[in-house]
């Protein structure tokens, strides 16, 4: 089960970021791998939530989906990576707001996930 979730992320992220990388070509700033991570954060929070409310997902579909899919889907080697890259461009600005950017939207997009589910399920 990770090993077809993991497959179907990583397909999923090189899509989805490469798409957003396009659409954002003349800027400086990674913001392919900020959606997949933003977008795997909401995801996370989804199940995470739907876990905790007893929702009835099986060990197998929770490895597949938290383990697997979104474990190869969301990337902080990459987020890292590119990190660094901008110090090393001397791009220092852009590099905290990499980190800003990613920490503050990763825990709200977490967050909203978990109240999205906490208000459906009412």
């Amino acid at each position: 089960m990770v090993g077809i979730g993991g497959f179907t992320g990583a397909i999923l992220r090189y899509l989805i970021s490469g798409y957003i990388q396009n659409l954002t070509q003349k800027a400086a700033f990674p913001f392919g791998t900020l959606a997949v991570n933003i977008t795997g954060c909401f995801l996370i929070g989804i199940l995470s939530q739907l876990v905790e409310s007893q929702a009835g997902l099986s060990s197998e579909l929770r490895t597949f989906l938290i383990i697997g899919l979104l474990g190869a889907y969301t990337t902080y080697s990459t987020f890292s990576n590119e990190t660094m890259n901008l110090l090393q461009s001397q791009q220092f600005f852009l590099a905290l707001v990499n980190v800003g950017t990613h920490l503050i939207l990763g825990l709200s997009a977490v967050l909203l996930g978990r109240f999205t589910i906490i208000a459906l399920w009412r």
